[in-house]
Order: C-alpha cells, then sequence, then structure tokens
C-alpha cells in the first residue's frame, strides 16, 4: 500500500504515578532519519527505540517526542546519593591539599551539585521501559494508518493525472497522420512559390527525411509505457517512491523530446499540457514513501 511521508501522531497513556505520552510527526525525506528527544534517564534506550522505529518505517524524517510525569508520592520526595561519588570527592580533596599545601573546603552544596553524586533510580526507570515501548508501538500504528490514508489519496490524484496525460498521448497519436501530410503539403509549397522544378527523387527524399526528423512515434510509445509503469508501481505493498521519482524523470524527458520535435501548434501545446500534469504528479511523489 502507497504511504505518504507527512503524517502526525500523539498518543497519552496514565499508568500507576506516571503519565507518559508520545508526540510524533513525519516529512519527506531521501531516507530515513530518526531524531528522538528523550528524557535524561532514557537516553541509554535510544537504540532499542529507533530499532523499533526503523522496523516500522522505510523512509521520512522521523520527529519524536516522549514526555514523562511522575506522580509524586513520599517516595518521589527521597533522594539518592551514591556514597563511593562522596567519598572519591573526598579523596580528591585531600590529595589536592597535599599537592597545594592549601585546605581546601567542599561545602555539602557543592556535594549534592556534582555529577553523578545524586543518583537516578535506574531500576525504577528499566521498569518503565515496557510501557514505553508499548504506547510507542501504539502511536506508531496510529502514524502509519494516517500515511496510509494520505497515500491513498495521493494515489488517486497521481492516477487521474495518468489518466489525463494518457488522454493526451492518444490525442497526439491519431493527429499524427494529419500533421505529416501538413508538413509535406508545405514543403511542396514552398518549392511551388519559389517556380522551380524539383526532382522528384530528390523531393521524395527530403520529405522522408522530414517524416523521420519529426517522427514523434518513439516518444508517444514511451510515455504510455511510463504512465502503465507509474499505474503499477501504485499497486505495490513496498516502497516505491524512488522508482515514481525515477519514472517522473523520464516522463518529463519524453514531454521535453516531444515539444522539441514538433512542428504542430496542438502538439506542442500537448506536450506543455504533459509537463506541467507530471510536474503535479512529481510534487505528489515527493511525499510517497
Amino acid at each position: 500500500m502507497i504511504k505518504s511521508m507527512t503524517a502526525f501522531s500523539r498518543k497519552d497513556k496514565a499508568e500507576t504515578n506516571l503519565t507518559l505520552s508520545w508526540e510524533m510527526r513525519t516529512v519527506n525525506h531521501r531516507y530515513l532519519d530518526i531524531s528522538l528527544s528523550l528524557p535524561d534517564s532514557f537516553n541509554a534506550y535510544e537504540n532499542d527505540l529507533k530499532e523499533i522505529i526503523r522496523s516500522n518505517l522505510g523512509r521520512g524524517k522521523f520527529d519524536a517526542k516522549l514526555t514523562l510525569k511522575q506522580t509524586h508520592t513520599e517516595d518521589s520526595y527521597k533522594i539518592h546519593i551514591d556514597a563511593d561519588m562522596v567519598k572519591a570527592l573526598k579523596t580528591a580533596r585531600q590529595k589536592l591539599e597535599a599537592l597545594t599545601k592549601k585546605p581546601m573546603t567542599l561545602s555539602a552544596m557543592e556535594i549534592l551539585q556534582w555529577p553523578g553524586v545524586i543518583q537516578e533510580e535506574e531500576k525504577k526507570q528499566a521498569s518503565n521501559l515496557p510501557i514505553v515501548k508499548k504506547l510507542l508501538k501504539e502511536t506508531l500504528t496510529d502514524l502509519i494508518k494516517m500515511r496510509e490514508i494520505e497515500g491513498e489519496r495521493l494515489t488517486q490524484l497521481i492516477l487521474s493525472r495518468c489518466e489525463i496525460a494518457s488522454d493526451i498521448v492518444k490525442t497526439v497519436r491519431e493527429r499524427r497522420v494529419e500533421v505529416q501530410l501538413a508538413i509535406r503539403e508545405k514543403i511542396i509549397k514552398k518549392i511551388a512559390d519559389l517556380d522551380i522544378t524539383a526532382d522528384n527523387n530528390r523531393l521524395e527524399q527530403e520529405l522522408v527525411y522530414q517524416a523521420q526528423r519529426l517522427d514523434v512515434d518513439e516518444e508517444l510509445d514511451r510515455l504510455d509505457s511510463h504512465v502503465k509503469e507509474v499505474k503499477s508501481a501504485l499497486k505495490s505493498q513496498e516502497p516505491v517512491g524512488r522508482r515514481l521519482d525515477f519514472l517522473m524523470q523520464e516522463l518529463n524527458r519524453e514531454a521535453n523530446t516531444l515539444a522539441a520535435k514538433s512542428n504542430d501548434a496542438q502538439t506542442t501545446k500537448a506536450a506543455v499540457e504533459l509537463k506541467v500534469l507530471i510536474e503535479q504528479m512529481r510534487e505528489q511523489v515527493m511525499n510517497i514513501e
């Protein structure tokens, strides 16, 4: 199923003594680029959380924020001090005094402010990890549903433009005989205006040369082929954003060649209309995973 790379999702969950939420959004990007904003106590689990995201998404710039709010209880106001860290600070102060031959003071507040002295309740945070992962998966599920809904809308927009492009190609193809006859008559008229007798063999050679130079049958065939490829890709269950982007480039190349070879105002107009349609499709394709 085609998925858009643009979506937003948020989920909140209340547990005993804990309220948490995941908020995430994705936009188009060439690759999968994951950026997480986590509470400090969960930084150690960042790679585990990213792995869950990678298993669910293929492309897009992904930004997510985890918010945790602890419900205050009597235990939540307790300060846990790393006694070994305090002893190490005391030893370091004594060594510094010995080196400088000067007394050094280290206040209680300075000790408490030293990184690592006040312990995070790692075991308690680790016990919350399964809840965090579960909510992450639920939020991702909602995000993916939104990407699928938007992807279906993009699919219909692209398919509608593919049908218009096919109709334009069909119209140009039907006019080719008329255009070739008009070119032939134009060349013959120019020779007649010169009031000279032309060599019939040379004239036929020139007419064949002009017909070959302005022949666009191959371009029309390739345009039809690329449109069919686009329709086929839109039925795929795998990410096809890069393939569709390549097909848009090929369609644009053939439309440019059609315009360059055209010796007919209506064909030129058709080529311009094709280029407009292709650009509209390309803008939609940029958002497809």
